[in-house]
């Protein structure tokens, strides 16, 4: 079971709250949201957080490359909140999830 896990496509939703004394906070998130668009991952941006689309290991090496540019934009401290969504027996997709909200 773990393996296809493994295999599978996971969601991963990922906010960061920086602090930063000399820059604005969402200064510092723009640069956390372009680490993510540069990946080439499938994503999307909401109010809230980032929501990603791939393989788990993929995923969270993306979410340290995001807190390590929030530290290189000038951030002092980071909370950075992580939620995954897995299924064992298939793909997680934001185009599941969305696609009765999109118009």
């Amino acid at each position: 079971m773990m393996s296809e896990f493994l295999k599978s496509k996971v969601n991963v939703a990922v906010q960061v709250l920086p602090t930063a004394p000399t820059k604005a906070a969402y200064d510092v998130v723009d640069e956390a949201i372009a680490v993510i668009a540069d990946s080439g991952v499938k994503y999307r941006v909401t109010p809230f957080e980032t929501v990603m689309e791939g393989s788990y290991d993929e995923l969270m090496a993306i979410v340290k490359q995001v807190q390590i540019a929030c530290f290189n934009a000038g951030a002092e401290k980071v909370m950075c909140y992580v939620k995954v969504q897995s299924n064992a027996a298939d793909d997680v997709t934001i185009d599941d999830k969305m696609q009765k909200y999109d118009i």
